[in-house]
């Protein structure tokens, strides 16, 4: 690519990823080339924009004058215009391999020479998906949060193969959208989707074995961790469906290791079709008054400290393995899932030696891998060292 600045992007995929990159985009001043792999998928994008601005006019917050500005950037077109036309296309299609395999074959075939090819996948191999192309050193990971106009979070994932100049302009062109960005290696679930894990999965562990009922546990994450939502809420806020498949994608990826295993109650919750807030009925029935949380400020705290060590341990590990730097695991889970405070920050508050306690006692307990500790608590205790 030459010095020019990228001013048209192609966006492959119109749902709630792909429309809501193709706003952040229009809203900077850059056109968008829309496509959508269904017949009226494209259009149906635009409606989506469209309810988020005029709730944005509807609040005082966007201007009219605006909206209709940023609506002239988005052009829905053929995969053939969005891939020849643009200077970057991130696909934002379902997370199927030969669904994405596919696109990057006809993407690396129909784009020019230098246009950098990017994935927004949230848990599945990047280096897979640019193995579909001749020219791998191109294709990039970048991956928005959802909403993306208003989460500040990008991960930005190279692949094996990525050379130099790809990743540093997709650095810098994701910088240039006011957006935080983070950089880490490719390894399933990235940084957040690999480090969240726990929070879900030992909350769903907690409720399994009786311990609290949803709305305690819920509460206890919010009111005494400070979390903005409880595990369930968030997983019904996400959708099962999604949630559960990033938990087995990454489970699978990981080579069934324990620490990932998905639970049975989300998987018959999701056979049920209780996907969350979008079918009116997930962990909780949202046509019903919401159930009262158990609020035993000592039932509490011993939910939201196993939970928590779990995640730092997750954290923790994730440093030890060079997956990213331990300023950027803390700026991710704080910018992209909004934890209240970096998980290594809080290690060090909470104490290297207390964590590292619990975990191995939470082993001996259960007998279990899922809860072995990070080797990083232990060279860290050795060497009397902090994160920070």
């Amino acid at each position: 690519m030459d010095d020019s600045p990228i001013r048209v992007v192609g966006v492959i995929g119109a749902g709630t990823m792909g429309a809501g990159i193709a706003q952040v985009c229009s809203q900077i001043g850059w056109e968008v080339r829309l496509h959508d792999t269904l017949p009226g998928g494209a259009e149906a994008g635009m409606l989506r924009i469209e309810e988020f601005w005029a709730k944005g006019i509807q609040k005082g917050k966007t201007d009219a004058n605006m909206v209709e500005e940023w609506r002239t950037n988005i052009i829905p077109s053929s995969l053939e215009e969005a891939a020849m036309r643009s200077d970057l296309v991130i696909e934002a299609v379902p997370e199927r391999m030969d669904l994405k395999n596919d696109i990057f074959r006809s993407l690396d075939r129909l784009a020019g020479e230098d246009t950098i090819l990017a994935t927004n996948t949230s848990s599945l191999s990047v280096e897979e998906i640019s193995k579909s192309t001749q020219k791998p050193e191109r294709v990039v990971g970048i991956h928005f949060f959802n909403p993306a106009p208003v989460m500040p979070l990008v991960e930005i994932i190279p692949a094996v193969q990525t050379d130099e100049h790809t990743l540093n302009s997709s650095v810098e062109l994701i910088k240039s959208w006011g957006k935080t960005v983070v950089k880490c290696k490719d390894t399933p679930g990235f940084i957040v989707n690999r480090v969240a894990r726990p929070f879900y999965g030992e909350a769903l562990r907690i409720y399994e074995e009786g311990v609290a009922d949803f709305a305690t546990i819920d509460w206890a994450m919010r009111e005494i961790g400070g979390f903005r939502m409880g595990p369930f809420e968030l997983m019904d806020y996400i959708g099962n469906d999604i949630n559960y498949t990033v938990t087995e994608t990454v489970f699978a990826a990981f080579y069934f290791d324990q620490r990932y295993k998905p639970s049975f109650t989300q998987k018959r919750m999701m056979e049920a079709g209780y996907l969350g807030r979008k079918s009116e009925r997930g962990y909780y029935d949202y046509s019903k008054e919401m159930p009262k949380a158990n609020e035993d400020r000592e039932i509490g705290k011993k939910i939201l400290w196993r939970i928590l060590s779990m995640l730092i341990n997750e954290a923790a590990d994730a440093l030890f393995l060079n997956i990213a730097t331990k300023e950027d695991i803390d700026l991710a889970m704080t910018k992209g899932v909004n934890y209240p405070k970096g998980l290594l920050y809080w290690a060090d508050e909470i104490g290297i030696e207390t964590v590292h306690t619990t975990l191995v006692s939470l082993k001996n307990k259960y007998s279990e891998d899922r809860y072995r500790p990070s080797p990083i608590f232990q060279n860290m205790l050795n060497q009397n060292k902090k994160f920070y």
